[in-house]
């Protein structure tokens, strides 16, 4: 394969990883924002505080999403210690979502429904870029490179065996 064709596949690769990660997210946004104003508006607990329970319920629905869709080629021998990093992860991406609505609130006193949904979906937002990094680089880490390949080799030979040869083609 040309060195072209290489960066090409690669580009490909990364943008149905972005895409399948966007779609994952984009369903726990939803998760987030429907549970932060459910509780905003049906309870007596804090703004933050409420931030903080719907970001760390669309966090476990994420990692479902993440692990199952996203992520499922991924390397998969290591569950305990995949999860250990996706929680602390996901912890440090709470702190960056949640600081932004914690300024907001309490260090300019934007406080309103419409102000708290705007700084709730900032936060997100400059927490998903930081979100996606750590979790491709650390958290759902490819194969390696020779197993990749072994992989993609038993499956060539499979494929030829499956095909009788064709005379004249």
């Amino acid at each position: 394969m040309s060195e072209r064709g290489a960066l090409r596949e690669r580009l490909n690769r990364l943008a149905r990883e972005v895409a399948k990660f966007g779609a994952v997210g984009a369903m726990g946004l939803l998760v987030n924002m429907v549970v932060f104003n459910l509780l905003r508006h049906t309870t007596d607990i804090p703004v933050v505080r409420a931030s903080l329970l719907a970001t760390f319920i669309a966090i476990l629905f994420n990692y479902v999403g993440f692990r199952y869709f996203t992520y499922r080629d991924r390397d998969k021998s290591g569950r305990t210690k995949e999860l250990t990093l996706f929680l602390l992860f996901s912890a440090v991406g709470a702190v960056i979502e949640n600081g932004v609505l914690y300024t907001a609130t309490y260090g300019f006193d934007w406080d309103s429904p419409l102000q708290s949904n705007f700084f709730k979906f900032f936060g997100i937002g400059v927490a998903t870029l930081f979100r996606f990094w750590s979790y491709r680089t650390w958290v759902f880490r490819a194969l390696p490179a020779r197993e990749a390949v072994q992989t993609a080799e038993s499956f060539l030979e499979q494929r030829r065996t499956e095909q009788p040869d064709r005379v004249g083609s």
